[in-house]
């Protein structure tokens, strides 16, 4: 039998939500932790699935690895084990299995891993045998998927040679790639980036790297969800602060702040948070571009669409490879609100006011997919009620959204 949901919402909102910690963050640190064999501290580190799976593989230290439905488990561990002693067996979900992972592998087949695959060419599960890799000299797409490109940086402290790293044409997730080389740093290595015209240019000295102590800041991708009641709410004088949030973040979800401003939402940085309120005026139409910011489209498509905001958004190219189509999610599921939404190809979806007759009590699919579940919740603020099936798939990177939503005033039965 399926869970599902009924939520209805709160008429005022002041509320001070404690976020999960960013998974981003806490799994590079996890992997960098692990290459430099440290045993220090990691404070706040996020309590998700992703992050789990990563402690999880650490701790039990076992031959066959599955890593679930955790896609930056997948990217980095398979770097990791590459260069670690022994055989592995990377596996996952059925969803994992159909998610690509060619790029990946073909780059550190360059640099000499010994990887197979177990089942279907070019997906996992991954059979690896860990070896001594040489680095050396690299060249990808910069339209490439940036967990790749991390997996990558991470591992080229350890590599005899380091790594040049040069990736061609257009760069996309560019903030990922910074956070990555953010940490490394901060973890002792030695890296410079090195942009040009086409492309840029990544070198990572050899060197390996140092056992600290970190801090995991909390999750500017969380914070979108509350921006997004925000944007709906109709009271006026309604206020959330978000505590452990940093104005100078490594997070690309940050930019989410000021895209939100045009929604009628803004930000005051305070010590150590933010508070978020409604002000401004909202615009007739939001043109924008996601490829910093991929996380951040279902947020926004639905923001949009309960605002009655026509909007045309691009840079989408990774949406339909992530936990599940996000485009054809999307499209589906607020058709079920009545409104009728159209992509073009993989990188462009819109909505130019077109509505249709909305079910009558519709059930939001979430297709195991925690930002689905995230995204449509909000909707409660414009709808009589909204339904989320199977929402327990927001444990993928915030295990207690639902609890958070009780504390703010929402009603889930």
């Amino acid at each position: 039998m399926k869970e599902v949901y009924s939520i209805i919402a709160p008429r005022s909102l002041q509320a001070t939500i404690d976020l999960p910690a960013s998974k981003s963050i806490s799994n590079r640190a996890l992997v960098l932790r692990a290459l430099a064999n440290g045993t220090s501290q990691i404070a706040n580190l996020a309590d998700c699935d992703d992050t789990m799976v990563i402690i999880k593989a650490f701790e039990e230290g076992g031959e066959i690895i599955d890593i679930k439905a955790a896609g930056t488990a997948m990217r980095f561990l398979t770097a990791f084990y590459s260069t670690q002693p022994g055989k592995h067996i990377i596996t996952g979900t059925q969803r994992m299995k159909q998610r690509p992972i060619s790029i990946l592998v073909k780059a550190l087949r360059a640099l000499g891993a010994k990887i197979d695959y177990a089942e279907q060419e070019g997906f996992p599960p991954l059979h690896i045998i860990g070896n001594r890799l040489h680095g050396g000299e690299l060249a990808l797409p910069g339209d490439v998927s940036s967990q790749y490109i991390s997996a990558l940086l991470m591992i080229a402290p350890t590599l005899p040679e380091g790594l040049t790293l040069k990736l061609t044409g257009k760069v996309t997730s560019l903030p990922y790639i910074d956070m990555t080389l953010q940490q490394i740093k901060e973890f002792g290595a030695k890296a410079t980036r090195d942009d040009v015209l086409e492309g840029m240019t990544i070198i990572v000295e050899p060197g390996g790297y140092h056992d600290i102590s970190y801090v995991v800041e909390n999750d500017w991708s969380g914070a979108s969800y509350w921006y997004e009641i925000l944007a709906l709410i109709q009271d006026s004088q309604a206020r959330v602060t978000l505590p452990h949030l940093h104005q100078q973040s490594t997070q690309g979800d940050r930019e989410g702040a000021e895209l939100f401003k045009l929604l009628g939402v803004q930000t005051d940085f305070i010590k150590n948070g933010i508070i978020i309120y409604k002000g401004g005026d909202v615009v007739p139409q939001l043109n924008a571009n996601f490829s910093k910011i991929p996380d951040l489209a279902q947020t926004f498509v639905v923001t949009c669409c309960l605002l009655n905001v026509p909007f045309r958004f691009t840079g989408l190219h990774t949406l339909r490879i992530k936990e599940t189509d996000r485009i054809s999610a999307l499209i589906n599921e607020l058709h079920k609100l009545g409104y009728i939404l159209h992509a073009e190809g993989d990188d462009v979806m819109q909505w130019d006011g077109e509505l249709c007759k909305a079910d009558d009590n519709p059930v939001i699919a979430t297709y195991d997919d925690h930002r689905m579940a995230m995204a449509f919740a909000p909707a409660a603020l414009k709808l009589s009620h909204i339904a989320i099936e199977h929402p327990n798939v927001v444990k993928k990177s915030y295990p207690h959204y639902w609890t958070d939503l009780k504390k703010a005033g929402f009603i889930i039965d």
